[in-house]
């Protein structure tokens, strides 16, 4: 493989770290021509290192394992702090939907050690084989297209699938959440799939670490004032409190990280 252009290398950076970049963006960023930049990222898509998506570009396979390898032990602390007060709210006996990311893998890892006869669907293979060593789990894995990067199961047949269901819990998490409490990823399939997880929920819980709070992201799955709960590991800012509060909203985070105190209303 030719060594790549140092502009090459700046466009890789600039998706790497917002996840998704339109030509515009990327354009301006570099002082390129948009045309510029659709030949350039041609020419990553080719690599496997990006992926053309509505206007821009959003990480290939390539570069996507390997931000999802360093994801896996990235925060790995506060993950688990945050699924240690999510397990916290739920109950034995209980069922729920869990989500794609690794946030809901500390979850399910949690929930295995500490509650009993769960009724677990996910559309997240790595939940599923974590759950599934309990056998007094049952443990429903939806229908769909497996997604290589991150074992995520997404697609219509996936949505069709979790509209069958009614659930005690939805336990979720996003890619960004905006100043205005909007929540945003970068998979029009996955928010699609959440979305019906909300739907068909009776309790709703957001598990989200500092990092997620205003991060950008192509497409909207909803706001933060629709969960009953949040979970992340620092206090939110005052803007974001006022929009919790007002929503009626709890937000907790663990007590060693808050001075005493786990949770504000």
């Amino acid at each position: 493989m030719k060594p790549r252009l140092q502009r090459h290398e700046r466009i890789i950076e600039l998706v790497r770290e917002h996840h998704y970049m339109s030509i515009e963006q990327l354009a301006k960023a570099l002082d390129v021509t948009p045309q510029t930049v659709r030949r350039d990222i041609n020419l990553l898509c080719e690599e496997n290192v990006l992926r053309r998506y509505h206007g821009g570009a959003t990480m290939g396979d390539a570069l996507g394992s390997e931000l999802l390898q360093g994801k896996r032990h990235n925060r790995q602390d506060e993950k688990n702090a945050i699924a240690q007060l999510i397990v916290d709210q739920i109950p034995d006996n209980a069922s729920l939907f869990l989500s794609i990311g690794t946030t809901m893998e500390a979850v399910a890892a949690a929930l295995v050690k500490q509650r009993k006869n769960l009724r677990i669907i996910t559309n997240n293979i790595y939940v599923a084989s974590a759950a599934s060593a309990r056998n007094d789990y049952t443990v429903i894995i939806t229908s769909g297209v497996v997604r290589p990067l991150d074992g995520g199961v997404t697609g219509v047949a996936t949505v069709d699938f979790i509209n069958q269901f009614k659930v005690d819990y939805a336990v979720m998490s996003t890619h960004g959440v905006e100043t205005d409490g909007s929540l945003l990823d970068y998979d029009y399939k996955e928010v699609s799939v959440m979305q019906a997880m909300m739907s068909n929920a009776r309790v709703r819980f957001l598990g989200v670490d500092h990092s997620k709070f205003n991060s950008n992201a192509l497409v909207r799955l909803g706001n933060i004032t629709e969960f009953d709960k949040v979970f992340t590991d620092r206090e939110p800012e005052e803007t974001m409190q006022k929009i919790l509060n007002a929503a009626g909203v709890e937000w907790l985070i663990p007590a060693d990280l808050s001075n005493g105190a786990s949770q504000v209303q």
